[in-house]
């Protein structure tokens, strides 16, 4: 059996990362976040900013791409499209929990 060392960081959902600390956390490059801001993959702070900053949540998101990515073989675009969609999926599923735990009343 092998086993995999898996690090993490947890991080409060109020923190905010600068565009250098965000790449460095996802271990990518300005030109791959970039990218997925302009796919509508990820979204800055305050899109009009000069210095960009990014939540907890997105690089939630961005570590998810990663996987997408890496694992499938999904371009940008599907990316965006399939982060979308996951979330969605997420958001429904909890809906359907909260109705059965309210019809268990």
């Amino acid at each position: 059996m092998t086993r995999e060392t898996v690090r993490g960081q947890l991080l409060d959902e109020s923190i905010e990362l600068s565009l250098t600390e965000f790449c460095r956390a996802c271990s990518k490059d300005t030109t791959w976040v970039s990218a997925l801001v302009e796919e509508g993959a990820l979204e800055p702070v305050d899109v009009s900013d000069k210095h960009w900053r990014f939540t907890a949540v997105s690089l939630q998101r961005a570590h998810r791409a990663m996987r997408l990515e890496r694992d499938l073989g999904v371009n940008l675009a599907g990316i965006a499209l399939a982060l979308e969609l996951l979330e969605e999926l997420e958001t429904l599923r909890a809906r359907l929990r909260r109705i059965d735990s309210n019809q268990d009343i």
